[in-house]
């Protein structure tokens, strides 16, 4: 028997069920890296002609396959992203054999080759979810950012499309410096379509470890200021620091890699059918097309989300993660370990703590907290962000030195080649 409530309410309680029995309830499919567009924050995309990577990614019998046994296994939400999900000629049909396997299927797509017999498939055959992402509120700043002329009415055009067949629409966007400004007038256009929108500030280097993306991201000043303009946004941040706080191991010895709940619940397969336990984690992998999921389910990512954390770091023990987004594909793809804490992150959770009055708990050597040596950082930053001086912001993060936009060089993280396989 089950009890009616709120949908949040059924994930968590199905979640907290089945987390025990280690059930791979929750996936992700990334379908293509081919994309039309050419964003520059973006950590996968490829262009459209790359014929290299068309040919080496899954075939629709492998999908099905794979879809076979992750019915079997228990899982019920999927998502499929890309690249552009609706560059795959054959989407729908890889699509329609989810639908039909019963599985809650949640849509990213940046809506640009969406058409009407796209629209009206998907109103026979509605997913769960379909949200679609905005660079910007005007043509420039949107095509500034895509790099392609006409995407922007070739969005809305998507979207008017989805609109009109009544389908479950979200828009949200990443706030990067090149929309940062446009951020207000993008969640007043949601609002006026009736859609519920939401925005991401966090930006992470590519997976082939380009890290391109870094030169568009916003300072931590910018990011706070930024929520600091939604008070349900901060509310939410305060929840999270407070019911989200990870849990410390209960000695050094038991500290692990991961903490998340990729291999736990959740996963991933990329395009070319490598199985891992996030889109951004590619360090492990382990093929699906050679071998079969429930091998890689209950072997090989069952060993990695195992792995025993080789050194103690300030990021051990810290109650504050959850505002910083801190993990291992972070650490991986902005470190070249994914043991090392990412500073940036750092920086933007204590900054969070400071300015929506979260308490630090004491969780070890860690520079930005409350006396220690880097703490300045900190205060400088707060007080930056309580000046609500935005040309200020601006200027503190133009003086930050240029990213390389080359490949890490690193021969540990395991990325470099990704795409040139």
């Amino acid at each position: 028997m089950i009890e009616s409530g709120t949908y949040g309410e059924f994930s968590k309680s199905l979640h907290d069920m089945l987390n025990p029995l280690r059930v791979p309830v929750n996936g992700t499919i990334e379908v293509t890296d081919r994309c039309p567009l050419d964003c520059a924050h973006c950590y996968n995309n490829l262009p459209m002609d790359d014929v290299s990577a068309r040919r080496r990614e899954m075939s629709l019998d492998d999908h099905k396959r794979v879809l076979d046994e992750l019915s079997d296994m228990g899982c019920l939400w999927l998502l499929y992203t890309g690249g552009e999900i609706f560059a795959r000629h054959d989407f729908l049909d890889i699509y329609t054999y989810a639908k039909q396997k019963g599985f809650l299927i949640t849509l990213f797509t940046n809506g640009t080759m969406i058409t009407e017999r796209i629209a009206d498939y998907l109103k026979e055959l509605p997913p769960f979810s379909i949200e679609i992402t905005l660079y910007g509120g005007t043509k420039e700043t949107y095509e500034a950012l895509t790099g392609i002329p006409g995407s922007y009415e070739k969005c809305f055009r998507g979207i008017k499309l989805l609109l009109d067949r009544n389908l479950p629409l979200k828009l949200k966007t990443v706030a990067v410096s090149l929309n940062v400004h446009e951020i207000a007038l993008m969640k007043s256009i949601s609002e006026e379509l009736g859609l519920e929108f939401k925005f991401d500030s966090m930006i992470n280097p590519r997976i082939d470890c380009s890290s391109s993306p870094l030169a568009v991201r916003l300072s931590p000043a910018e990011i706070v200021a930024l929520d600091l303009d939604d008070p349900e946004r901060v509310a939410e941040w305060r929840r999270l620091a407070v019911d989200c706080a990870p849990v410390p191991p209960q000695t050094d010895a038991d500290a692990q890699v991961y903490s998340c709940g990729g291999g736990v619940n959740s996963w991933a397969i990329d395009p070319y059918g490598n199985l891992t336990i996030c889109v951004l984690s590619h360090v492990d992998e382990y093929n699906v097309r050679t071998g079969t999921f429930s091998e890689g389910w209950e072997k090989f990512l069952r060993s990695v989300r195992a792995k025993k954390a080789s050194r103690i770091t300030k990021c051990t023990r810290c109650a504050l993660r959850s505002l910083c987004g801190q993990c291992a594909a972070n650490g991986e793809l902005e470190a070249g370990d994914a043991e090392t804490p990412v500073d940036f992150l750092c920086q933007t959770a204590h900054l969070r703590a400071e300015m929506f009055d979260v308490e630090v708990p004491e969780h070890g050597d860690c520079e930005y907290c409350p006396g220690s040596s880097e703490r300045h950082v900190i205060d400088e930053l707060a007080a930056l962000v309580r000046s609500r001086n935005f040309d200020a912001l601006e200027a503190a993060r133009n003086a930050v030195p240029a990213v390389n936009a080359s490949s890490c060089g690193s021969s540990t993280c395991g990325a470099c080649s990704i795409h040139a396989r």
